[in-house]
């Protein structure tokens, strides 16, 4: 039996659903083939696969320079804007239906038909602005009728995609304008000297004529041709009512270029720097240099640095950054000129020896760690660390010097003695986070020379690392993890504005007199390289002088660079430093004399800032409680006379420092003799500077995995004295005028005994504390 399946009656479809179902199919398909003819004129639409000069421009857009695009042509990116007075006039010479038709001008082309067949040949091409675009995106295509009706069809296409404003853009940005001068800007600057916006009725008219026949009509070549059809634009221009009579007629006096001029190179090396730091993000790239201060600021370090080659130093840069941008106004690379001195080469950017720019940072960096006071003195004496032996630039010594002194006099033996004190990988960890780059090497492969000049930086780095110091102080700076306190900054700054000057610098405190600037010279070992840096609230100066190859001269010195640095401020606003923040800094009583907290035996004391998150320091270790007759002409106790002895608290610097300290500072008072055979006269004639008493002491373990070493220092009143070393009833050896040794002991409590030539002895206890692997 056959099984019969069951019917099923289904519902039929609402009339709606299937309306809306149909409605959606066709929105689809006409999507499908909107999505098709989009990505058809896109892929079709007209390009311009061309390189573009890189430009460089001001603050104010004004062209500082510009280098030349890959393919040899004077091609300037496509401009956002161009003047009106080049769009009437070129609309007016080229296609006077411009606004009207679709991207071709069929009457146009029916004229030049007839044109080009009664001559036999082609003398008129009838092609809108918007073909001739075209045209010139298809790089050098013949002139053919198959090539004509392609142009047609492509300028319908660029006509869609693009806005009639966006076409004259393209086509002033590439038209042809004689030789390898292509597009309107590089034609204004070449031909006119000036920007497009500045051009002048007469000058537009030249730039809408030439390129209709750029390589038959090229200035200097067939003046009186171009000046024809200039003339021409112009009658018409007036014809219409565009100018009125007197600008016509003024117009027309004006003459035509002869002949392609220079582009602007006011800043050849800031070009070349932006160019590679863009690394082709951009072809047009607006700088916040100032083209005036520029100007200005070139001709004054031009002038300098004639004098300069007169006495064998080759080249000079110079560098003004706005502190309140970053940014360069003024920037000169090199102003030789000369490519046989290496004109070419940007000493902006070059590594050079640091001289003692660095002194501001380890000072800022001392007085964060307690190590320091602002005036705190600093010792001054001859010093010997292993093999190395600094020296001052003066070659003398004063034995002791307060630390804000010690800053603007750039004295290198208190530094050094500090930088060991500090360590170098410390010292280069900060450096660092100060914005330094350069110092790549190990801590010891610099070792303490690096705060001489014993590493290498770039004046660009060095500015910029100032400008951070002068933000932190002013509580302006953006980063948030800047190492340095604002109080030890502005400290640090005042330093260098108000502090006493060596020799010939302080006569150059009179380019200061308008107004408050902070300043730092340095001078590079073997006289290769003069620095001078100097800041205010508002700008940033930077100086260097010396020759390219690295060959030294005595000229280089910081005369060489100070004197263009205070004239290069002389161009620019002066401003005045804002009062210091409260916020920033505690108050201490600190010794009169030495700079140090004040102790119990300080006669003289005084009120001094330190920042106010900084360590509190050190009490002072050279006031004490002196036992004198009571008239005071002799030591004594009271087992040397039958009174009792008269006690003073008095300002006693250890034999050493004292020597050369006494020379600088005529009220010092040393103490007087003992009483001839004194109970009391067993003080030895020398001391140790350092340990200090009850010292704990860090010794690293170097990177290798060694035991480092620690310096211990003694001075002596006698010159010529010899002292014997002893260190926990080991003898060491003997030292005779540069009393140092370097110290190799592990942790614990250590004796360390020191016993001249005429027996006498002093000792000192210490601690080394463990400490972890030096890190580089």
């Amino acid at each position: 039996m056959k099984r019969q399946v069951p019917f099923v009656q289904y519902k039929k479809e609402p009339q709606l659903a299937a309306s809306f179902r149909s409605m959606l199919t066709a929105i689809s398909i006409a999507g499908a083939l909107a999505g098709a003819a989009l990505f058809l004129l896109v892929s079709v639409c007209p390009r311009f696969a061309v390189p573009y000069s890189f430009t460089l421009y001001d603050k104010r857009d004004a062209l500082l320079g510009a280098s030349v695009a890959d393919d040899g042509q004077w091609r300037f990116p496509p401009p956002k804007t161009i003047p009106e007075s080049y769009k009437i006039a070129l609309i007016l010479y080229e296609d006077s239906f411009f606004y009207l038709h679709p991207g071709f001008d069929p009457i146009a082309i029916g004229r030049a038909f007839f044109s080009n067949f009664r001559a036999g040949r082609i003398v008129s091409g009838g092609s809108t602005i918007t073909m001739q675009t075209v045209r010139l995106s298809q790089q050098q295509a013949p002139r053919t009728l198959p090539q004509k009706i392609k142009e047609v069809f492509l300028s319908c296409i660029l006509e869609l995609m693009y806005s009639k404003e966006s076409i004259l853009y393209l086509y002033a940005a590439h038209a042809p304008y004689g030789g390898n001068v292509v597009g309107l800007e590089a034609a204004s600057w070449r031909y006119f000297e000036r920007s497009p916006e500045q051009l002048t009725w007469a000058e537009a008219c030249t730039l809408a004529v030439l390129p209709n026949q750029p390589s038959l009509v090229r200035p200097g070549l067939q003046k009186e041709k171009l000046k024809a059809k200039r003339d021409m634009l112009l009658k018409r221009l007036y014809q219409r009512k565009y100018i009125d009579l007197q600008t016509y007629k003024l117009s027309l006096a004006e003459p035509v270029p002869e002949a392609p001029r220079p582009l602007p190179q006011a800043a050849p090396h800031y070009l070349q720097f932006i160019k590679q730091q863009q690394k082709n993000r951009t072809e047009k790239y607006s700088s916040g240099i100032d083209a005036h201060i520029q100007t200005t600021a070139l001709a004054i370090t031009s002038r300098h640095a004639e004098k300069l080659a007169e006495q064998g130093v080759a080249n000079l840069a110079a560098i003004i950054i706005d502190n309140a941008t970053g940014l360069p106004i003024a920037y000169i690379g090199n102003a030789a000129r000369n490519p046989r001195q290496n004109a070419d080469v940007d000493m902006i950017q070059a590594r050079r020896s640091s001289g003692s720019l660095l002194k501001p940072f380890l000072f800022a960096g001392l007085l964060d760690a307690g190590m320091l006071l602002p005036d705190q003195l600093m010792i001054d004496l001859p010093t010997r660390v292993g093999s190395y032996i600094p020296q001052n630039n003066s070659n003398a010594y004063s034995g002791a010097v307060p630390a804000s002194e010690a800053l603007s006099m750039s004295l290198n033996i208190p530094f050094v003695r500090a930088l060991q004190a500090y360590t170098i990988p410390a010292f280069l960890h900060l450096l660092k986070r100060c914005g330094f780059t350069t110092f790549d090497r190990t801590a010891d492969e610099y070792g303490l020379p690096l705060i001489l000049g014993g590493g290498e930086l770039t004046l660009y780095q060095a500015v910029l690392a100032y400008r951070a110091m002068l933000l932190q102080s002013m509580h302006r700076q953006p980063d948030k993890q800047y190492p340095l306190s604002s109080g030890a900054c502005r400290l640090a700054f005042e330093a260098l504005i108000q502090g006493n000057r060596p020799g010939e610098e302080a006569l150059w405190l009179s380019y200061a007199s308008s107004q408050k600037i902070a300043w730092k010279t340095g001078t590079s070992f073997g006289n290769r390289d003069a620095w001078s840096i100097g800041v205010t609230p508002l700008f940033t100066v930077g100086v260097w002088a010396g020759n390219a190859t690295g060959e030294g001269n005595p000229a280089i010195k910081s005369a060489a660079a100070a004197p263009l640095m205070f004239e290069l401020f002389s161009i620019l606003p002066t401003s005045s430093w804002e009062s210091k923040n409260p916020d920033d800094f505690e108050r201490i009583q600190v010794c009169a004399n030495s700079g140090y907290l004040a102790g119990i035996y300080c006669e003289k004391k005084t009120q001094m800032l330190k920042p106010k998150d900084a360590q509190s320091g050190t009490i002072c270790p050279y006031c004490r409680a002196v036992s004198l007759t009571p008239d005071g002409a002799y030591q004594a106790i009271a087992a040397d006379i039958p009174v009792l002895p008269k006690i003073e608290n008095r300002f006693v610097l250890p034999a050493g420092i004292a020597y050369y300290y006494a020379k600088q500072h005529r009220t010092y008072a040393p103490l007087p003799p003992w009483l001839p055979k004194s109970a009391g006269n067993t003080a030895p004639e020398f001391d140790i500077l350092f340990p200090q008493p009850a010292a704990q002491v860090f010794i690293p373990i170097e990177i290798e995995g060694s035991l480092g070493a620690m310096t211990a220092e003694a001075v002596h009143s006698d010159p010529n004295a010899i002292i014997y070393w002893d260190l926990d009833g080991t003898y060491l050896g003997k030292t005779q005028a540069y009393h140092q040794w370097n110290i190799q002991a592990p942790k614990g409590e250590h004796l360390l005994t020191l016993t001249d030539n005429r027996g006498r002895q002093i000792r000192r206890r210490f601690t080394v504390l463990p400490r972890h692997r030096t890190q580089p």
